[in-house]
Formats: structure tokens, sequence, C-alpha cells
């Protein structure tokens, strides 16, 4: 997809995670490639093992957008999620 129609698009993108140290580099990383792509989306933290569970993941962190687990059990370099998010 084109980084023009991304910006039109709202996306909601999930960091899955209990709060340890992977989660938080997730997290911390996947904002940085939002605001460098300059992406119109809301990443939102989920720590509630219950929520998790709902994704059918066994590791964390996990990485969802719009819906789709893209990344599970590890923490992807910021050039990766950028990938992730403009595919």
């Amino acid at each position: 997809m084109e980084l023009k129609n991304l910006k039109s698009i709202k996306m909601e993108i999930k960091v899955l995670g209990t709060g340890c140290t992977k989660c938080k580099t997730l997290e911390k990383q996947t904002n940085q490639a939002v605001e460098e792509l300059g992406i119109n989306a809301d990443v939102i933290k989920v720590e509630d093992i219950v929520e998790i569970m709902n994704y059918n993941i066994m590791a964390t962190p996990a990485l969802v957008i719009n819906g789709k687990v893209v990344v599970k059990g590890k923490v992807p370099s910021t050039t990766e999620i950028k990938e992730f998010l403009t595919k």
C-alpha cells in the first residue's frame, strides 16, 4: 500500500504484553515507526492477559495491526515494523 494512502486511513495497532522489557521495547519501536512514517494510527498497549489470550498467542510480545497478529514472541526492528505497517 502506498504511504500516501496510509496517512488517510486510521490504523489500529496493538502491542500485546504484560509489561516486560521486550514488551516496552516493542511499544517504543512501534511508536517510533508510526512517527517516522507519519501514518494515522492509534498504538494501544494491551496488558490484560485475558485480552492477550483472545489472540491465541503463546509468547509475548506480539504486534497486532488492524486485528491481524503480525509478530509474536520477538521484538522486530523498527525497519521491520515499518514494513509490516506499509504492506
